[in-house]
């Protein structure tokens, strides 16, 4: 009985799963096969190509140091002029070229798309919070970049359409960076991080005149980051081949920028506390001086290397004497043909005095010895 029971259940089981393999096979022949079209494919390659894991991995390489690694730091405020050829690669190209885009249009991209928080622009202070984060409609109409509701667009995610021709991307001529110059213990070195980009509009009045500039908005680095790490430029002449991205660009601090401000207690600019030009280049040399030499600082010499510089001090030493005593013996030399001429006599009369001396006392002596005799 046990076995006929065994048999009855195997076969139910059977029959069940027949039934199931079956309808799954009818509906899915009953459903429509649906083959992709250009625009899937445009979709496809418009979807964001940055993904959570490359979010992290981007941002964490610059906030993973904390207090307790570091020793030192010191933030820097650096205007890049977009003129000087070191910062061109942010600048050119223009118009978009075989997919490549200025700094600018990257990030305008970004924000019509809605991928990118950026925050108020404050004088004097900054701060990366939710409350002074800015909304993207409200940067558009302050600065006049014209747009368009894009199509999916909420009030929770908006999204605009910016034509290429509207934004202003030549007129973005400069930028400001936050950089952090830190040294930390794990690693045992100084090296700087860029914290935040602002850009910078240049606009004349409409009666002309020089332009003004007007800070846009801040950006975190951090944020930015995983999208300038996938656009290559080339920042060489002699080379017109793409091998560098943008994210190597500002890592490797391959571009040039003047300080216009470092994080201190009264919150001043470099211009509030230094008015005068001379004054206020010679202290930005001082603070780039002093960053470029922190690190040799930090070790003590070797005995090598001060039996080194003591050979080095030494033969320095040697070489100002030896010029010194070239200077004595060089002087008599530059003396006049009058002084030279007096020398001469004076050297000749002596010399009669001696033969006349040696004269008499040759006489004294033959006088002497014929007296002893």
């Amino acid at each position: 009985m046990k076995s006929i029971r065994y048999i009855l259940t195997a076969f139910t089981v059977a029959v069940a799963a027949f039934c199931t393999v079956a309808q799954d096979s009818s509906s899915s022949a009953s459903a429509p096969v649906r083959r992709r079209g250009p625009r899937d494919r445009q979709e496809q390659q418009a979807a964001p190509g940055v993904t959570e894991r490359m979010q992290d991995f981007f941002s964490s390489d610059n906030s993973s140091l904390s207090d307790a690694d570091m020793q030192w730091m010191r933030v820097i405020y650096r205007q890049l002029d977009l003129e000087k050829d070191a910062n061109a690669p942010l600048y050119f190209p223009e118009e978009p070229v075989d997919g490549q885009e200025n700094l600018f249009r990257i990030i305008m991209r970004l924000l019509a798309a809605n991928q990118l928080k950026v925050y108020e622009y404050l004088d004097g202070r900054e701060i990366f919070s939710e409350k002074y984060e800015s909304k993207v409609k409200d940067i558009l109409d302050r600065f006049y970049i014209i747009y368009n509701p894009a199509k999916g667009s909420t009030e929770k995610n908006p999204k605009f359409d910016i034509d290429e021709a509207d934004v202003p991307a030549n007129e973005v001529l400069s930028y400001y960076v936050i950089e952090r110059w830190s040294y930390d213990t794990r690693n045992n070195r100084l090296k700087p991080v860029v914290e935040a980009i602002c850009p910078v509009l240049h606009r004349a009045g409409d009666f002309g005149g020089e332009a003004v500039r007007y800070p846009m908005f801040w950006v975190k680095y951090s944020d930015l980051r995983p999208h300038l790490a996938q656009q290559t430029i080339f920042v060489n002449d002699d080379n017109n081949l793409p091998t560098c991205t943008y994210d190597d660009f500002f890592n490797l601090t391959m571009y040039e920028g003047d300080i216009y401000k470092t994080r201190n207690l009264k919150n001043k600019s470099m211009a509030q506390l230094y008015p005068d030009p001379d004054d206020r280049k010679r202290a930005q040399d001082s603070i780039q001086n002093r960053l470029d030499s922190f690190e040799k600082r930090l070790w003590t010499p070797t005995r090598e290397e001060l039996l080194a510089q003591a050979e080095a001090r030494d033969a320095l030493e040697a070489g100002n004497d030896s010029t010194a005593a070239e200077v004595k013996e060089a002087k008599p030399a530059r003396s006049s043909r009058a002084a030279r001429a007096n020398n001469k006599r004076s050297k000749k009369k002596p010399a009669k005095v001696k033969e006349s001396q040696a004269s008499k006392s040759s006489s004294a002596t033959k006088s002497v010895r014929r007296r002893k005799r």
